[in-house]
């Protein structure tokens, strides 16, 4: 009931608008350090790490033929990045929050491309210096752009929140035609990213994948997980969706505003053909026209009132979901 009364449709980036494998496109150094050198240590770093990026930063490394060094006194930031040491070198890896300290000036020329390419470096630091940005491109999945053209059909609005620096989440809600981009939003701080998107009263519905998408999925009026996800995000659901295809939501959305319009027509039915016949059966005819009702023929109607309620509710059977 819920989901056919949502607003707005909010959306993760990572692993639902997009495939959520990203591979490492770019390696931007420093003028002072080395390709192989630095793509070693980072890898090094990220090898502690289940982080999607990290992921690609660590296959790019094997497929380099690269050797990783031993890592000590790892710990991590949520949302924004991670240190560590590989044979004694201090290694941090992250975005710009993640080393806030450091001069980016050489690197901002290089930051406002990517960014008006809807792409978001994470930078590396070699012993508290800036060594290199990284660049790591993930996939927006090729049905996502129609997705959000069907909710608009709909009548629905629709939200990105992302982490990504403003510029990029910016770039990539425009490509896919998104209404409202919240960005910059930290793992923890996506449930005042979905209080936000209430504005006006509106029924969010939020669709995610992730763990740390399991908190927004809870707050959110509808929580929608995409089924190739985590269970943390399953577990924390209203809705699941079978496999990894953001078509599903469409054929929720199908499914609720089917399923309520006809509840309605059946409570119409139901309350109209009783409203008739029971003051018929009462004798409310038979004084102006002698008119009685058969107690068989009562029941007969009674009963062919159920079957039009169960009949008409065998019709959501015949509903067709998006496909293609």
């Amino acid at each position: 009931q819920q989901l056919r009364d949502a607003g707005i449709v909010a959306f993760d980036k990572t692993g639902t608008l997009t495939e959520g494998k990203p591979a490492l496109t770019d390696l931007i150094l420093d003028d002072d350090f080395e390709h192989d050198e630095v793509l070693a240590l980072v890898a090094a770093v990220e090898s502690r790490s289940e982080h999607p990026i990290a992921t690609a930063i660590v296959a790019a490394a094997e497929k380099a033929g690269l050797s990783l060094g031993a890592v000590t006194e790892f710990s991590s930031n949520s949302g924004t990045g991670v240190t560590a040491r590989v044979d004694g070198r201090l290694v941090a890896v992250g975005s710009q929050r993640h080393m806030s300290h450091l001069d980016f000036s050489d690197f901002s020329e290089a930051i406002d491309r990517l960014a008006a390419e809807g792409k978001t470096p994470v930078f590396a630091a070699i012993d508290d210096r800036l060594a290199a940005a990284i660049v790591v491109a993930d996939t927006i999945k090729p049905t996502s752009k129609s997705v959000i053209e069907a909710l608009h059909g709909m009548g629905l609005k629709t939200a990105m929140i992302s982490g990504d620096n403003r510029r990029t989440a910016e770039a990539i809600a425009a490509q896919l035609g998104i209404d409202e981009v919240r960005a910059e939003v930290l793992p923890a701080d996506k449930v005042e990213a979905i209080k936000s998107l209430r504005q006006g009263n509106r029924i969010v519905a939020y669709v995610g994948d992730g763990i740390n998408d399991a908190p927004a999925l809870a707050e959110a009026d509808i929580g929608i997980a995409v089924g190739s996800g985590t269970d943390a995000a399953i577990e924390s659901a209203d809705v699941v969706l079978l496999g990894g295809d953001l078509k599903g939501v469409l054929n929720a959305l199908t499914v609720s505003r089917a399923t309520l319009r006809n509840i309605w027509e059946n409570l119409f039915w139901a309350f109209g053909y009783n409203a008739v016949l029971i003051p018929v059966a009462a004798g409310v005819l038979y004084p102006a026209f002698g008119i009685l009702l058969s107690p068989m023929i009562g029941a007969g109607a009674m009963a062919l009132s159920s079957v039009f309620v169960v009949g008409n509710a065998q019709r959501l059977r015949g509903i067709k979901g998006v496909t293609s």
